[in-house]
């Protein structure tokens, strides 16, 4: 790190529990972002603020008016623009030493696949149950961390995934297929700050999978009911039927 590195990820260095060799392992690292809506905006933001090296971003929408009630990383100036256009501009502006590959596009299939394999851990800010259930299985078998979060009306949830780690459960052991629910923000509403509390534990999880710091929520998944501003702590076990991690 130069001095100029030094100084601007001072306030990192001096934990204990990071330092010079935590902030290095950030700058060298690559995290794949899906979705940059009000959970991935949180996200990218502060990965990049953190100096995480590489950022991945990848979402196919365009901003809208009504995202920028809660999709932070978009302004009002950049409506119309491709969301991955509109966010590497505002994080480059954030931190410009970092280096961010955008994809304006839905990632499937050997393009997905790739991504993952070249990722150091992989965040799942997507808003369906295809693509959370596609990227689980890649993650399960590149053997990937993946930080889930999800968010509606006033209700969120979120955990991390360790599939590089012996007997943990995986996204399909949480949810089953016929789980799918046609339910989506734009139809039943949320709470502009509720994506962004979830979206920086997101981030917090991930600095702490790429650093190996402190205890993630491996093995537990986090649920809020903001309503009440009351946390369930749920316990998370690998499912032996599961048809993803299970073992045959």
């Amino acid at each position: 790190m130069d001095d100029q590195q030094l100084l601007r990820y001072s306030r990192h260095i001096l934990l204990p529990q990071v330092g010079v060799d935590g902030q290095q392992k950030l700058l060298d690292s690559r995290v794949l972002i899906i979705g940059l809506g009000g959970l991935g905006s949180p996200v990218a933001m502060y990965l990049t603020a953190s100096g995480v090296g590489h950022l991945v971003i990848v979402d196919h929408d365009r901003v809208e008016l009504s995202n920028l009630q809660r999709q932070i990383v978009h302004t009002t100036d950049a409506i119309g623009l491709d969301k991955v256009t509109s966010a590497q501009a505002g994080l480059q502006r954030l931190n410009p030493d970092i280096r961010i590959t955008t994809f304006n596009k839905t990632l499937e299939a050997e393009a997905l696949a790739e991504q993952v394999k070249l990722a150091d851990a992989v965040v799942d800010a997507s808003d369906n149950f295809a693509t959370r259930f596609g990227l689980n299985r890649l993650c399960v078998e590149y053997k990937k961390p993946l930080i889930s979060g999800a968010v509606i009306r006033l209700e969120g949830q979120v955990t991390t995934f360790r599939a590089d780690l012996p007997g943990s459960a995986c996204y399909r052991c949480l949810y089953q297929d016929m789980d799918e629910i046609a339910e989506s923000c734009s139809e039943t509403g949320v709470l502009a700050p509720v994506p962004g509390i979830i979206g920086s534990i997101q981030a917090t999880e991930t600095i702490k999978v790429l650093t190996g710091v402190g205890r993630t929520l491996h093995g537990r998944l986090l649920v809020l009911d903001a309503q009440t501003m009351e946390w369930h702590d749920m316990v998370l076990r690998q499912d032996p039927a599961c048809p993803v991690c299970g073992k045959p």
